[in-house]
């Protein structure tokens, strides 16, 4: 929420072998999703597995203000009864969003094409992120914005009257404006056409789908064509949710730097537009291997085997894959650091206006623990001595990030000494089990002044 609270500082101390099943949280991008095209559905929706972090919390009360009827059965069991396309209430209250990128750019296109106002707010880091980006597609269709200045929240979105569909170039690589647009074209007569250059995620289309939406996707000369077929009648969906592969990243880069790890992650969603750390890690030299492959719900699925990996080797990654892995740039940094040689990491642009400016915040303090990292406006490099070559010692600013937080708490474990960051509250959002889960693998994670 953005509520302001205090902060909470972690430490992560060098730790022995890391072992064990590590049963990370369901994935936030499709819990979002699940929540929002069930509350546009007709009828009632059933969804397991659910993410249950404050982010995917705040989307599903932001659905019981739009006039859905959305209920928590407990253990991710949940139940939304939706109010079909076009169907959504003007909210009384300001819908907090917390610190959710995903969950209030999402909300807003789903919102967009109906006639309603609606204002929008989160957290510090939430309000300080451009909106524009996905704003300037919205008033294509009619939607008219009312914000801070540089598009920021708090914002006030007064949905379009006589919407009109539209044909749309994403300009960067971006799945929350894809699918914003998306969620919108939903309640636009005729088609609406999306077009990426580059693919980014697609779970969105794969849930249109599932949901009834007459949806196409061809790949031409413009690139990767999305075609979406207003008006129609979404019906409601059982929804098993897979694990989070964002959130896997964390306990398998850490078994693969922590000497002796042996662990298991099971039931991970491979979606191969979500997959491309994995892919890096393995050309790394990673021992990271693929345990019962499978379907479920739509989505590749597979148990993910981590072991130590004491001979990782830096790359250059692939500017096309970022797309494929941006948000795990951070906890990769922190692999590249116990790898030999530079890992290169380009074409990420998209990390400076994240939940922080992700770049320069990995960078700060991965030197703070004596690493050396160059960067620039869209790159950063990673320089690693082998595998338990980092000082550590540092006390790294989270940035009311969850991810850096995460990231820097891993490197702790592999580190000569500990490491700490200053606010580790921000986990909450993605991963509230995360120092739990941890430590019944074998870190030691403590709260307390850094």
């Amino acid at each position: 929420m953005s509520a302001s609270v205090a902060p909470i500082p972690l430490t992560s101390a060098p730790c022995g072998p890391l072992s064990g099943v590590a049963e990370t949280p369901g994935d936030k991008s499709i819990s979002h999703r699940a929540l929002i095209l069930g509350a546009m559905a007709l009828g009632e929706t059933r969804i397991t597995g659910l993410l249950e972090g404050e982010d995917v919390v705040d989307t599903a009360r932001a659905m019981r203000a739009f006039g859905a009827e959305v209920i928590d059965n407990g253990s991710g069991d949940w139940t939304v009864r939706g109010v079909g396309v076009g169907g959504f209430a003007e909210p009384e209250q300001v819908i907090d969003c917390g610190n959710s990128g995903t969950g209030v750019r999402l909300i807003m296109g789903a919102m967009a094409t109906s006639p309603i106002a609606a204002t929008f707010t989160g957290d510090a880091s939430l309000n300080s992120r451009p909106m524009a980006r996905v704003t300037d597609p919205l008033a294509l269709f009619g939607c008219q914005t009312f914000g801070r200045a540089g598009g920021r929240l708090p914002m006030t979105l007064l949905g379009a009257q006589d919407p009109l569909p539209v044909r749309y170039t994403v300009p960067m690589p971006s799945a929350q404006v894809k699918s914003a647009v998306l969620l919108a074209g939903l309640n636009a007569p005729g088609q609406t056409v999306v077009i990426e250059r580059e693919a980014t995620r697609d779970h969105t289309e794969r849930m249109l789908l599932a949901f009834g939406a007459e949806i196409a996707v061809e790949d031409n000369d413009e690139g990767r064509v999305i075609t979406l077929t207003g008006q129609p009648e979404l019906r409601p969906q059982t929804i098993a949710v897979p694990r989070d592969p964002s959130s896997a990243a964390f306990p398998v880069c850490a078994a693969l730097i922590v000497p002796g790890s042996d662990v298991l992650v099971p039931g991970i969603g491979l979606n191969p537009t979500r997959a491309g750390l994995f892919d890096t890690l393995r050309e790394m030299g990673a021992d990271l291997t693929y345990e019962n492959m499978r379907n479920e719900g739509g989505e590749p699925v597979a148990d993910l085997r981590a072991r130590f990996s004491p001979d990782m080797k830096g790359i250059v990654v692939p500017p096309e894959r970022a797309a494929s892995m941006i948000d795990e740039y951070p906890i990769l940094s922190v692999v590249a650091a116990n790898a030999q040689g530079q890992t290169m990491m380009a074409g990420v642009a998209e990390l400076r206006v994240k939940e922080s400016d992700r770049i320069d915040a990995m960078a700060v303090g991965l030197r703070a623990c004596g690493v050396t990292v160059e960067e620039g406006e869209d790159w950063f490099a990673v320089e690693g001595n082998g595998a338990g070559s980092v000082a550590g010692a540092g006390v790294c600013a989270s940035h009311l990030d969850h991810r850096i937080a995460m990231s820097f708490l891993v490197l702790g474990m592999a580190a000569k000494q500990a490491v700490s960051v200053d606010d580790g509250g921000p986990i909450a959002t993605s991963f509230p089990s995360f120092e739990t889960l941890m430590a019944g693998l074998g870190a030691t994670i403590r709260r307390g002044d850094c």
